[in-house]
């Protein structure tokens, strides 16, 4: 369990730092106020550097979106209590990020990053990127929140783990000092009954 829970959130620390170097875009978009056009179009650059980037990067990202997945639902597998409501919630975020990603996020920047209009940085931004550049920044946010909520859970799920261990521990430790375990078994069985 300690590798599986390791690798779920080695994965997914990976996955926002790669988030987060979206920054450059996202914050003069989403949290500069007002938002100008020279801000857009900082933004709309960045996206459009991206789309340009080695096709490798992406088969690399989406071989590692996989590797969690696969270990969130292996994890999931066990069938345990503890096991069906935090990986279970787990499972849920992470798809949320990934159902985002890959049918908002990835269409949004081939169809509309791929070439952006040339430009000087303060022209007027062209209405039909702006929203785009918006949405973008925006489910990279969604994204970020859905995977910092899985790293939460198995933060919880490993706290519980911890202290259902110790509450284990203790139990047996008080039976150990109570006298014969043995005969606290034979007491506690129930006995058959005949018909």
């Amino acid at each position: 369990m300690g590798v599986r829970a390791g690798v779920v959130v080695c994965i997914t620390s990976f996955l926002l730092g790669s988030l987060f170097t979206h920054w450059i875009a996202d914050s003069l978009t989403l949290w500069k106020s007002p938002v100008t056009d020279e801000h857009l179009w900082t933004a709309a650059l960045y996206y459009s550097i991206l789309t340009k980037g080695p096709v490798q990067i992406f088969y690399a990202l989406f071989a590692i979106i996989i590797l969690g997945g696969t270990t969130i639902f292996w994890s999931f597998n066990d069938l345990e209590a503890g096991n069906l409501m935090f990986d279970g919630g787990s499972i849920f975020l992470y798809g949320v990020a990934v159902v985002m990603y890959a049918y908002s996020v990835i269409p949004n920047l081939m169809d509309k990053f791929t070439t952006i209009p040339p430009h000087h940085m303060k022209d007027a931004f062209p209405r039909l990127l702006r929203t785009p550049t918006l949405d973008l920044a925006s489910n990279h946010l969604v994204c970020s929140v859905a995977l910092t909520g899985v790293l939460i859970l198995q933060a919880g799920r490993w706290w519980a783990e911890l202290a259902d261990g110790d509450d284990e521990e203790g139990y047996v430790s008080e039976k150990a000092e109570g006298g014969d375990v043995g005969e606290e078994i034979k007491s506690t069985t129930p006995l058959a009954t005949t018909a």
